[in-house]
């Protein structure tokens, strides 16, 4: 009898890239308040991770100020403005475990878009020259 594959596996495996491609832009760094994993610049989040210890289904919220980038990430499945007010100013939680959901290269897109609209200028011309 064949094991019972685990829902988890892949959202957690496409969060984790994110993760390492997010901690991986100029001056970024990871911190834990209420638990969760945010990704900061200049003590800024641009990227809210939530927590992978299976106690809330896997997702990632970002900013996106480009129309184009933000309708896209509205198209996938289970995407949503965020919670606290934040959609009004261009955050989307995208959950990462729905059928369909955006493939890590995409999400990670998404981060760095998230990224330039939160980093100063001089980390951005950085990440240009990398």
């Amino acid at each position: 009898m064949a094991a019972a594959k685990d829902p988890l596996k892949g959202p957690l495996k496409a969060r984790e890239k994110v993760r390492e491609f997010a901690l991986g832009l100029p001056g970024a760094v990871e911190e834990f308040p209420w638990g969760e994993s945010v990704i900061k610049v200049n003590k800024k989040v641009f990227a809210f991770l939530g927590v992978d210890d299976g106690s809330y289904p896997p997702g990632i919220t970002v900013k996106l100020k480009d129309d184009q980038v933000h309708e896209h990430a509205m198209s996938a499945p289970g995407a949503e403005p965020a919670g606290y007010g934040l959609g009004k100013a261009g955050w989307v939680s995208v959950p990462l475990g729905e059928s369909g959901a955006p493939k890590a290269e995409l999400l990670c897109d998404w981060v760095e878009e998230s990224y330039r609209t939160i980093a100063p200028k001089k980390l951005i011309a950085e990440l240009d020259r990398g």
